[in-house]
């Protein structure tokens, strides 16, 4: 190990004089400003609440926070770091708005945001100061999302609400997270501090186990959007959900572009940095993950994006003691919130950081430690809990379920790529190769052990396995910014100012054109030599934005929205076909557009149940399905609703469920 701390790559905020913008130590402590401030800062929720235009207040918070902070030089950094921030104090402060009077009402919650910067801003001393300075480069963070955006939210403009759904209704999983983002609408908080009233709203044990913290922020960013904390229609919510869950994985996207650049930090320039930045696009827009949005993988999604942001800057930590402190906190909380199980890696890449910049946080060691000790308390409060409650932890790692498999030729080789840039001496002797070493060994060494007890415990790799190799590729995405490093920067030319900037966006561009060819499968017009189109076309998101991944829930969708859940309040089993899924995602939307997602607790006996459509069944086959029926039926607290799509089976299940004694409503619901 060095002896000495490894050098920061951009000097630290704390190691500056005071700029204009921050005033001498003490001088903004004037009793009459934060007077002032504390009264707007209720004022202006009060103002756009009675305007409905609460929405506002979410660029205020981030253009507040961005003016206190003193994190990078230019403002889509700042902008990105103040967002990071926002998201993880919304999470922690939740747990107190989960259980104050006021719920999740836009002027308490927000008020008090507001405050706390407030007077943390006159504490500090600090006169609010944003850089207004542009990179080039911010072009391709920003048009990563773009263009992500246009692709997923092609298939659901201007479509009517019963069309919306089918892309909605991709997988069951989307419908679960749905359901915990509804029961958090109606407790007005965490539903694991609510757990009885969010019982009617998710399927048991999900209100004690799942993490939250996604579901949380939505619900946040929704009552704002709304207004009002009533969300309206169930159908109306499936659709703002839809496009919050769109607008994640774009933000994703563009979060890794950004993670990678901010990586590379001010030596990364020029063309290197376009050649960076494009590699992470086209790996991103042609690659598996974009899966993660048709099989529902929402929480993942949004855990995914707060752990590119929390790595990139706890590898390259280019601020001072407070700003890190804040950020290491919002990392832990904001990471572990939404997906526990990538909080591990957060904690490691935290405990690297201590010790590879030791020497800088020296002088307030005992401060910083034991802030940090705290902010791991609030990360850990929903975990523990559900671990001392109802998860059982062993059980659940090993679970099946749909996988979305990472590249592996991808993640492989930008890691051992990433192995070998930062352990050249130039690199090694700088604090972000080292974390850059620390980040890329310790996550393989995570993915690795947890591998290796899931071949020891049930012989395979399953579904969680998976999650972690997810969490490794974004690992060796942003290590694309200290292996743009490695390539030769471009010598400085001569000639007038206009020459060298034209220069420099020819070769960006062809940069970029490069990197979206041998990692996007992009081929920019040359036709292939067999006759058909690149694999550019067949990748997951350009076949989402195509149309091609969408549910075939149309027709019960259709019946549901339209005719058989008018007047329903008692929970509802849909069976229009003889295609068991297809019955079980019918039933779950049912249970969902009536906001009742948690009263059949045997709702997965609907997937085996093959009758309700005209598709003949043999006896066998239908006494089998009526079994789980009746299991269904049985775990419902009140007597259900059965719609079924064919009159003959409808008039059978009429007969022998009256003959058992059961309680529920056939219902003869034909799809036409």
């Amino acid at each position: 190990m060095a002896t000495r701390s490894a050098v920061p790559t951009s000097k630290p905020a704390g190691t500056r004089p005071p700029s204009p913008a921050e005033g001498p130590a003490g001088g903004g402590r004037r009793w009459p400003v934060l007077g002032a401030a504390v009264a707007l800062s209720w004022a202006l929720p009060l103002l756009l609440h009675t305007l409905s235009l609460d929405v506002v207040l979410i660029p205020v918070l981030v253009l507040a926070i961005a003016s206190l902070i003193r994190v990078g030089g230019g403002l889509l950094d700042r902008l990105v770091v103040a967002s990071f921030l926002l998201c993880g104090a919304v999470m922690a402060f939740g747990l107190l708005f989960s259980v104050w009077p006021w719920g999740l009402a836009p002027v308490p919650g927000t008020g008090l945001l507001l405050t706390v910067l407030s007077v943390s801003g006159w504490l500090a001393g600090r006169r609010p100061h944003i850089p207004l300075r542009l990179r080039g480069s911010d072009a391709l963070v920003l048009g990563t999302v773009a263009v992500v955006w246009r692709y997923l939210h092609h298939p659901v403009a201007g479509k009517s609400a019963a069309d919306r759904l089918a892309y909605f209704v991709t997988s069951e999983d989307r419908l679960g997270h749905f359901s915990y983002f509804d029961g958090i609408h109606h407790v007005g908080g965490y539903a694991f501090l609510h757990q009885e009233a969010a019982k009617a709203f998710m399927m048991t044990p999900a209100e004690a186990v799942y993490p939250q913290g996604s579901h949380f922020l939505l619900v946040w960013i929704d009552v704002l959007v709304k207004s009002s904390t009533d969300g309206g229609s169930a159908l109306d919510m499936t659709h703002r959900y839809l496009l919050y869950v769109l607008a994640a994985y774009a933000l994703f996207c563009g979060a890794l572009v950004w993670a990678a650049r901010w990586i590379g930090g001010p030596r990364l320039r020029g063309w290197r940095t376009a050649a960076v930045c494009a590699t992470v696009t086209a790996v991103m827009m042609s690659g598996s993950m974009a899966q993660l949005v048709e099989r529902g993988f929402d929480s993942e999604t949004i855990g995914l994006l707060f752990l590119a942001v929390a790595l990139a800057l706890l590898v390259r930590p280019a601020m001072g003691r407070a700003e890190f402190v804040l950020v290491a906190v919002a990392a832990l909380v904001s990471v572990t919130f939404v997906y526990n199980l990538y909080g591990v890696l957060v904690g490691l890449t935290l405990a690297a950081v201590l010790v590879v910049h030791r020497r800088r946080f020296a002088p307030r060691r005992r401060l910083v430690i034991g802030a940090l000790a705290a902010g791991t308390l609030i990360a850990g409060l929903p975990s523990v809990f559900s671990v001392l409650t109802k998860l059982d932890v062993a059980k659940t790692s090993n679970l099946a379920g749909p996988m979305v498999i990472p590249d592996r030729p991808v993640f492989i080789g930008c890691g051992l790529l990433a192995l070998a840039a930062a352990s050249l001496p130039v690199n090694r002797r700088t604090g972000t190769g080292q974390m850059v070493l620390a980040l890329v060994l310790g996550g393989t060494a995570v993915i690795g052990v947890f591998g290796a007890w899931q071949k020891l415990t049930i012989g395979y790799y399953s579904y969680y396995f998976e999650k972690l190799t997810a969490a490794g590729l974004v690992i060796a995405l942003i290590s694309l910014g200290v292996i743009g490093l490695m390539l030769q920067p471009a010598s400085p030319t001569s000639g007038s100012r206009l020459r060298r900037r034209t220069g420099l966006l020819l070769r960006s561009g062809v940069a970029t054109a490069a990197a979206l060819a041998l990692f996007g499968n992009v081929q920019w017009g040359v036709p292939s030599g067999w006759g058909h189109p690149s694999a550019w076309y067949d990748s997951p998101m350009v076949k989402w934005g195509r149309g091609e991944a969408k549910s075939d829930i149309g027709p019960p969708a259709n019946a549901l929205t339209r005719r058989d859940l008018k007047g329903v309040t008692s929970p509802v089993i849909a069976l229009y076909s003889s295609d068991a899924y297809l019955n079980l995602k019918s039933t779950f939307l049912a249970q969902i557009l009536t906001h009742q997602a948690g009263t059949m607790v045997g709702l997965y006996e609907v997937f085996y149940v093959k009758i309700g459509g005209p598709a003949a069944v043999d006896e066998k086959e239908y006494q089998a399905s009526l079994g789980r029926l009746k299991s269904a039926i049985a775990s419902c607290p009140t007597p259900p609703t059965v719609l079924v799509g064919d009159r003959r089976t409808a008039d059978r299940l009429r007969q022998d469920l009256g003959s058992a004694g059961s309680a529920a409503t056939v219902v003869y619901a034909p799809l036409t």
